[in-house]
């Protein structure tokens, strides 16, 4: 059976990303810090699950990750991720670097573990979970994210004639724990903007496997994107900086 790892596995879009996979016939290797939930996520998928218990912000549980990938897996989800909630010098340095680690950090590591064996093998795929908030200039959260679909952008390109796949997937608002995680009050927010995990994760599969290496889940988001692409950085900023204002 292909076996596919996901980090941030038990809940939102990593739990919405093993269903699918699991539901595909994967294996799957579930990574987070609460095993059990973890555990607990593992007994409701159809096909076998591993737990690994890890805090990919600390060496020892990347190294735990890491050593796991080099055993060789047939899909990495790289979904785990942090956000620190406000302006630059608001959040503690300690808070910030915690976010790096895992949204930046984390994923270069873990994909370079798990890349050898996939190109030895000529197949494999790596999903590598961003954002659009990665095309605005919102608080070093959106820093990270551009990161992450840069990398998954030079990686496609490397990787060129392997046989193996590199995606990132870029939602917008999305149902997860995610914003409650961070303080976020995301209650003016419109019904119109949230997205489902569960469409993130069928229309990043898809383009993943029509060899893409941006997905941005849905029309609206995709046009929010393109705007951006229109608009002068400093006023794309300011925007940005307006709207986080209405989620404090």
């Amino acid at each position: 059976m292909p076996t596919a790892l996901v980090t941030g596995a038990t809940a939102g879009i990593g739990a919405a990303f093993a269903r699918q996979l699991a539901a595909e016939g994967h294996d799957l290797v579930l990574v987070a810090r609460d095993r059990a939930r973890l555990e607990s996520m593992a007994a409701s998928l159809p096909t076998r699950a591993e737990v690994l218990s890890a805090d990919l912000a600390s060496e020892k549980g990347c190294a735990a990750v890491e050593a796991r990938l080099s055993a060789g897996v047939d899909v990495l989800v790289n979904n785990a991720g942090l956000g620190v909630h406000g302006r630059l010098l608001k959040a503690s340095v300690e808070d910030e670097l915690r976010m790096f680690d895992v949204n930046t950090r984390a994923v270069l590591r873990l994909m370079l573990a798990a890349l050898p064996s996939m190109v030895a093998r000529g197949s494999g795929d790596v999903v590598n979970v961003s954002s659009v908030a990665g095309f605005t200039a919102r608080g070093t959260y959106s820093a990270t994210k551009a990161y992450v679909t840069t990398l998954s952008r030079a990686a496609q390109v490397d990787l060129a004639g392997t046989g193996v796949r590199v995606c990132a997937v870029c939602p917008g608002f999305t149902h997860t724990e995610f914003h409650d995680r961070a303080g976020m009050n995301m209650t003016r927010l419109p019904s119109w903007a949230w997205l489902s995990a569960e469409r993130v994760v069928g229309e990043g599969l898809r383009d993943l496997r029509r060899g893409r290496s941006v997905s941005i889940p849905s029309r609206r988001y995709k046009a929010a994107v393109a705007l951006t692409r229109l608009v002068p950085m400093r006023a794309s900023a300011q925007i940005s900086s307006r709207a986080g204002r209405d989620f404090t």
